[in-house]
């Protein structure tokens, strides 16, 4: 047993990566005893790194850093003060399908600002940015549901009735044409939000495309990490958690959640060691959950004190399969752009690449090209062997860069993540759980629990404000320290209001000239102008 060996309250976080992470950083800075356990021997989640054999960085995944991320960026560059600053520029990216460069997304902080949304509409419609091959009209055709993005979280009914609906319904509803639906949203949600529209909520579609298009023209503008996020971040994170008293053990799976019957408090949490298989018992006065879905329905099954409806309820949700891949090849390529989105090369697989030569410093100034390409949805491909999914990535990258045919891969990692990410589908909004329970010392962290509607943006944000919040929940609860200050994203007021004023004129020109409202999925829910 773990025992205590001064008398810090003691707070247990199951679960590293940005959740966890943040939990236990401002707990352990905050005076508690904090043990952090985490499956993995190398904690971190998703964003978990290693090293080959021969020395070459893989991680699961190439993580972006989008300009509505004040919290974070706040952490690494006032807190942690990393140096060198651990990420790069924000970069332009493209889209790419097999009949090539369909459109790029600019960088738009360099760009004069227009009222949102007409900023990405203007700069995707003229220049090197525009869309190649798809025509304005249907474009236009996204302009009506522009509406909806303003209305769907307006209160929690708004927001529920949303979330009855699949993306696709909503597109569908308010006269999305079809050939921006195939060619431009569904390739974006896939990547987005890992899934294609008919398996995704239109309210949480909704708030990311608030998210990107309506709160801030920057708000697209995004840069990524110059090395692995494990030991650009994380490492400098797991240190000053260790510093400020906290203890980070890796290789523990928890088991069990032992709930005192008097109290209702967890007292207790259970874990084998994954190396020895030794059972080991924490002590506790509260406990941050900051797992992943598929890790809390294990717990759920597993422990008898959470046999809760609310608890149980997790189990109706799910996860989706997630394949990260590096291809070294023996020649430098020429890509045009750093980050790039393949889009119509799989029907229900959504796929991004990255050039890491020209983000990662120590690719830099490598022989020949590495690319790292990540795979969501891809349920498909993980019975593939690892040389037929290097052959995929190979045929992809020489339709995009022909050049590419005549190089050779000279190494290659693929890593499978299955049910690894949380899958936002219809209705799932009534069995997420919110970060308090029934359990008066255990609280909830990570992306798929109930935050502000929209709040905090997506992905390492979300993720990492869910756990702060925990944190704040424990402080209050025990009653020893402050809580963290959590950032709000920085809308701007001037631009929304200029951007509600235009939807709004758009709105009225197509009652104008239709002759009637533009539709609206939802009758009793009159939109708020």
């Amino acid at each position: 047993m773990e025992s205590p060996t001064d008398k810090r309250k003691r707070v247990v976080v199951v679960g590293g990566g940005w959740a966890g992470f943040g939990a236990a950083k401002h707990l352990a800075e905050e005076g508690y005893d904090v043990t952090l356990l985490d499956a993995s021997p190398n904690p971190g989640g998703l964003s978990s790194g290693w090293r080959t054999k021969e020395g070459r960085t893989v991680e699961a995944g190439i993580k972006g850093f989008w300009y509505q991320y004040p919290n974070i960026f706040s952490l690494i560059h006032d807190d942690l003060k990393i140096t060198p600053w651990p990420l790069t520029e924000c970069t332009e990216s493209g889209l790419w399908s097999p009949s090539g460069l369909q459109c790029v997304a600019p960088v738009m902080q360099n760009r004069q600002r227009f009222p949102s949304p007409l900023g990405l509409m203007y700069y995707t419609s003229f220049g090197d940015y525009r869309f190649r091959n798809l025509p304005l009209a249907d474009r236009a055709s996204m302009l009506p549901l522009l509406t909806a993005v303003l209305e769907h979280d307006i209160d929690d009914d708004a927001y529920r009735e949303y979330d009855k609906l699949s993306a696709h319904e909503l597109f569908r509803r308010f006269g999305v044409s079809d050939r921006l639906y195939e060619e431009f949203l569904r390739p974006i949600l896939l990547v987005g939000l890992f899934a294609p529209p008919e398996e995704l909520s239109a309210a949480v579609t909704l708030g990311m495309l608030y998210f990107y298009v309506l709160g801030h023209q920057y708000d697209f503008d995004v840069a990524w990490c110059r090395g692995t996020l494990s030991e650009r971040i994380f490492m400098p994170l797991v240190s000053r958690i260790e510093s400020s008293g906290g203890t980070v053990k890796g290789g523990q799976f928890v088991t069990s959640i032992d709930v005192d019957e008097q109290t209702g408090a967890v007292r207790r949490v259970m874990a084998k060691d994954a190396a020895s298989g030794e059972e080991r018992v924490f002590e506790t006065d509260a406990v941050v959950m900051a797992v992943g879905i598929n890790a809390m329905k294990k717990l759920v099954t597993q422990s008898p004190s959470l046999k809760r409806p609310e608890f149980r309820k997790v189990m109706n949700l799910k996860s989706l399969d997630v394949i990260s891949t590096r291809v070294w090849l023996d020649k430098k390529i020429d890509f045009e752009y750093p980050s790039n989105v393949f889009s119509g090369f799989d029907e229900t697989v959504g796929g991004t690449f990255f050039h890491l030569n020209d983000l990662q410093d120590e690719y830099r100034d490598a022989e020949g090209s590495v690319v790292a390409c990540d795979f969501y949805h891809a349920a498909e491909l993980l019975p593939l062997s690892d040389e037929q999914i290097v052959g995929k990535i190979f045929s992809m990258l020489s339709t995009v860069k022909p050049e590419v045919s005549s190089a050779k891969v000279v190494d290659s990692a693929v890593l499978r993540f299955p049910q690894a990410v949380t899958a936002f589908a219809p209705g799932t909004y009534a069995n997420r759980p919110t970060q308090t329970t029934s359990i008066n010392n255990l609280f909830l962290a990570g992306d798929w629990v109930r935050l502000k509607h929209g709040a905090q943006g997506l992905s390492q944000e979300r993720a990492y404000v869910s756990g702060l919040a925990a944190a704040n929940l424990a402080v209050t609860a025990l009653g020893q320290g402050k809580t963290a200050t959590i950032l709000d994203t920085e809308e701007d007021e001037v631009q929304v209001q200029l951007g509600k004023r235009v939807l709004k004129g758009l709105r009225n020109t197509y009652s104008t000239v239709l002759g009637r409202p533009p539709p609206s999925p939802l009758p009793n829910l009159i939109p708020r102008f």
